[in-house]
């Protein structure tokens, strides 16, 4: 799979261009506009999990059908668990058809019963494809009401969540799953944990955390 840092900021929210990894050095004099950020970093209907009050967010699109995705859970469970002053917000982007709207839309009502983390990672162990199927045999295996969530899957803010993150991917130039954004930077693709660690410390940085 090939890996890219792309340039996230820019003057209005109109698509940004993909850039190689010779971008990293402009990124920082690009800084990413107010609006943007607000929107990325802090959606209420988004799921945030580390630490709420954090220095500093990483930010990840994500799909569950997405065999790049399904590989960065065992790393973001590390880099979560090792970073006690990070805050990762998951943006639910599901790009692979109705199976992946379904599944994104099943994990953010969960968070109706405070079981997002535990779904979360049970359908990222789903073997094969993640189907509706599959999707409500894994929310039964982690406990959850199955049909409360039916009805808590067609609320308001599952519908604003998956709207928002097309909304902002397309803002951004988004290129595909997974994708990280930390600061004014982003990575597309697979990434080890020192990797993430390194887009994390950068955005510190630059950020002043």
């Amino acid at each position: 799979m090939q890996r890219r840092n792309i340039i996230l900021a820019g003057a209005s929210l109109l698509s940004l261009p993909i850039l190689g990894r010779s971008a990293l050095a402009q990124v920082r004099g690009n800084p990413m506009p107010d609006d943007l950020r607000k929107a990325l970093e802090r959606d209420p209907a988004a799921p945030v999990l580390g630490n709420p009050k954090g220095d500093i967010t990483l930010t990840e699109f994500f799909d569950y059908n997405c065999p790049f995705c399904r590989k960065m859970v065992e790393p973001m469970h590390r880099l979560i668990a090792s970073d006690k002053n990070l805050r990762v917000v998951f943006r639910e982007w599901p790009v692979f058809g109705e199976d992946s709207e379904f599944a994104a839309r099943a994990s953010l009502a969960s968070l109706q019963q405070g079981r997002y983390w535990q779904f979360h990672t049970a359908l990222f162990r789903t073997k094969g494809r993640v189907t509706q199927e599959a999707t409500m045999r894994a929310a039964r295996e982690v406990g959850l009401d199955t049909a409360r969530l039916e009805r808590d899957m067609a609320a308001e803010p599952v519908e604003r969540h998956i709207s928002m993150s097309g909304m902002l991917a397309e803002h951004m130039g988004l290129v595909g799953t997974p994708t990280f954004v930390a600061g004014d930077e982003g990575a597309f693709g697979q990434y080890s944990l020192d990797e993430l660690r390194g887009l994390v410390q950068r955005a510190r940085k630059t950020m002043g955390a």
